[in-house]
């Protein structure tokens, strides 16, 4: 069991890889774990080092994935953060390689393209994720502003929710995971994980914490990731992701960590 997950590092605190690769790797799932960037930190710090890696480092160790088989031995292929335009490239022409090479490869697009109503990505990266990643996926996990933003319809309810699922899912190809999402419906205090599969969908409340860490839809896809490469239906892969995820948060607010806390507390310090 292997995924390839090709997203953004960071020194101090869990995004990118840095959230997903542990969280697979506790799953009992092998990563092979692309950077598109090194940095020492994610934005909401005061200062910010490191830097987004050059196009050509990221498409020679991709180049390197290939060369030592990994892409034969992958069940799941995970885009993330691409950090430039020119990341945004190779890292397409590799996922069109990928699944023309492993024809069971699944691949699963995270967009990373904003959130809260802002777009945070350079110029060029939404439109490589929507004209060449999003139409390859087998599965795709936008926010809810990101689906409203790649799908051009407003979200309100489950029939402009499953409007905008249709938009992305083109041919009926792409299942949507809708992350963070707020319905007409959804019960008070809650936030809800919503998967889009055959035009049915599938709803994953938990309580809103009043906690907003960074990483948690890269911890989400991660899981998911790893649960597919186990071979589980989607439904129960989504389902696990999101409990895990809640769990996650829940000892993250109990810590007054500001960082997500991905490993438990020994079992002595837990009972004190």
């Amino acid at each position: 069991m292997l995924v390839i997950s090709i997203q953004s590092q960071v020194v101090h605190g869990h995004v990118g890889n840095s959230a997903a690769a542990y969280a697979m790797q506790a799953e009992g799932v092998n990563v092979a774990a692309v950077p598109t960037t090194l940095l020492s930190n994610h934005p909401r710090y005061p200062s910010l080092r490191g830097r987004v890696l050059e196009t050509e480092l990221v498409a020679d160790l991709l180049r390197g994935v290939e060369e030592r088989g990994l892409v034969d031995e992958a069940a799941v292929l995970v885009t993330g953060y691409l950090g430039s335009p020119g990341n945004a490239a190779v890292i397409a022409d590799f996922v069109e390689r990928a699944r023309t090479r492993n024809a069971k490869l699944v691949y699963l697009c995270d967009p990373v393209i904003g959130d809260d109503g802002r777009v945070y990505v350079a110029d060029g990266i939404l439109d490589v994720v929507r004209h060449r990643l999003l139409p390859a996926a087998n599965l795709t996990t936008p926010n809810q502003f990101e689906l409203e933003l790649l799908s051009g319809a407003a979200i309100a309810d489950t029939e402009s929710l499953s409007a905008a699922c249709a938009v992305l899912a083109g041919a009926g190809r792409t299942d949507i995971v809708a992350t963070g999402c707020t319905l007409a419906d959804t019960a008070a205090g809650q936030v809800e994980t919503i998967l889009c599969a055959d035009g049915r969908l599938s709803r994953f409340a938990t309580p809103r914490l009043p906690i907003r860490p960074y990483g948690t839809g890269d911890l989400l896809t991660g899981l998911i990731a790893a649960h597919l490469a186990k071979g589980e239906a989607m439904d129960l892969a989504v389902r696990r992701a999101v409990d895990t995820v809640f769990a996650v948060l829940v000892r993250t607010q109990d810590a007054g960590s500001a960082e997500m806390r991905l490993v438990p507390l020994p079992t002595a310090e837990r009972k004190r």
